[in-house]
């Protein structure tokens, strides 16, 4: 192991084959519904969502809720994820309810992305969404976020994805094919297409935060001073979005890219994004801060490098994990993967067990685990059914772990 990496090792020795989120280039199995409902106006505020965080007063006084950086928006420390699941009318109708049932019960983060379940999961968490303001809970308490990237085409009878391609963004001038890896597209007019189209089928006149979604992809296609030129032009156009009021604030999700060594081809440097943010702000409206606020990677027991491995420079002086790193450098960091992809809710740790009486089974230890993590603001966890809900809730509902617990879980490599 490396001897930055030596500071900290997790005492466990689960193995987990690590995957991206690759959609299949194939047609969705139904068409994707549209959503017809009015914009809802508004964004999360400060005082909304402090006034939500003292609807659920033992949730607030237990550490559930942190601030988004120092905006003072209150953010829950689980967050609803919307990835998983069929596309079907019947999932469909679970993620609305989960959604709702979260927002009425102290979860006001919900996550998605237009390509999610075909684009479904879009339509379904905004009908979650006007469920729970029916209910007395407003647009302003809750922290929307999305993402774009991949690409969810809708093929007729016999087409070839390549000529759908042509058909419905090159010709349409959305984008080429050197901006195409695999079903990931990187271009600006299509994360303009995107953005708008993520507001049309939430709902929403804004969304709180707009992610690229696993850029790194491009990588092995066309090296990454190419992939940053491409970030830098997208970054762009999300600041453009920012003035229109269609986003708040942007990020990137990746899978491999904030995990992997230095070294590894993949890794990407916050301190480099950061630079394009400043890069593209400057030219969209000289003299105003970027609005790159926040970052999503896979973070669970089996897959701690966010904490454990140090590989990024911070620029002031010194090295550390990506979760560190976030903190010195004024990122909101989100956790994807709690369960990895379910594969934590059968597998039990005894270290983790015995600092978790409360808790009722593998999965809901799993939950604790990420949301405990130091660095970490809010842990994403993947439901698409409500039986789920029982063990979501009942990790909302109990104490975080300290930070002398949490770190006892962790011992010096020898």
């Amino acid at each position: 192991m490396r001897e930055l990496e030596k500071r900290s090792v997790l005492a466990f020795s689960h193995f987990f084959s690590a995957y991206p989120r690759f959609t299949s280039p194939h047609s969705p199995p139904y068409h994707a519904t549209m959503n017809t409902s009015p914009k809802l106006p508004g964004c999360a505020e400060k005082k909304a969502t402090l006034d939500y965080c003292q609807r659920f007063p033992a949730l607030q006084q237990s550490g559930h809720f942190s601030d988004f950086l120092k905006t003072g928006i209150k953010l829950s420390s689980l967050g609803v994820g919307t990835f998983s699941g069929a596309a079907t009318p019947q999932v469909d109708e679970s993620i609305s309810q989960i959604v709702e049932t979260a927002i009425c019960n102290g979860v006001n983060v919900i996550d998605t992305a237009n390509h999610y379940r075909y684009g479904q999961s879009l339509v379904a968490v905004a009908r979650g969404i006007r469920a729970a303001l029916n209910k007395g809970f407003s647009r302003e308490q809750l922290f929307l976020v999305s993402k774009a990237g991949f690409l969810v085409p809708e093929l007729e009878k016999g087409e070839e994805f390549v000529h759908w391609f042509k058909r419905e963004y090159v010709d349409s001038g959305l984008g080429s094919e050197k901006d195409l890896t695999r079903n990931h597209l990187l271009s600006p007019a299509y994360f303009e297409k995107a953005v708008d189209h993520c507001c049309e089928q939430l709902g929403v006149e804004t969304v709180d935060a707009f992610l690229v979604d696993q850029p790194e992809v491009h990588i092995p296609a066309i090296g990454k001073e190419q992939l940053n030129q491409k970030l830098l032009k997208v970054f762009e156009v999300l600041e453009r979005k920012v003035q229109e009021n269609k986003i708040r604030y942007y990020g990137i999700s990746t899978f491999n890219g904030f995990r992997v060594e230095t070294d590894d081809s993949l890794f990407q440097s916050l301190t480099s994004m950061l630079g394009l943010a400043e890069k593209a702000a400057q030219t969209v409206s000289a003299g105003t801060r970027h609005h790159f606020r926040l970052i999503q990677l896979p973070f669970n027991q089996i897959m701690p490098e966010g904490f454990t491995r140090f590989n990024q420079a911070t620029g002031q002086g010194n090295i550390a994990s990506t979760l560190q790193a976030a903190f010195q450098l004024k990122l909101y960091v989100m956790a994807s993967h709690t369960l990895a992809k379910g594969h934590l809710a059968s597998s039990e740790n005894e270290s983790l067990n015995r600092l978790t009486p409360a808790l009722e089974n593998a999965a809901q230890r799993a939950m604790q685990f990420n949301r405990s993590t130091p660095g970490v603001g809010t842990s994403l966890v993947g439901l698409s059914q409500i039986g789920h809900l029982h063990d979501f809730l009942k990790v909302v509902n109990t104490a975080p772990l300290s930070q002398k617990e949490y770190l006892s879980l962790y011992q010096k490599a020898d």
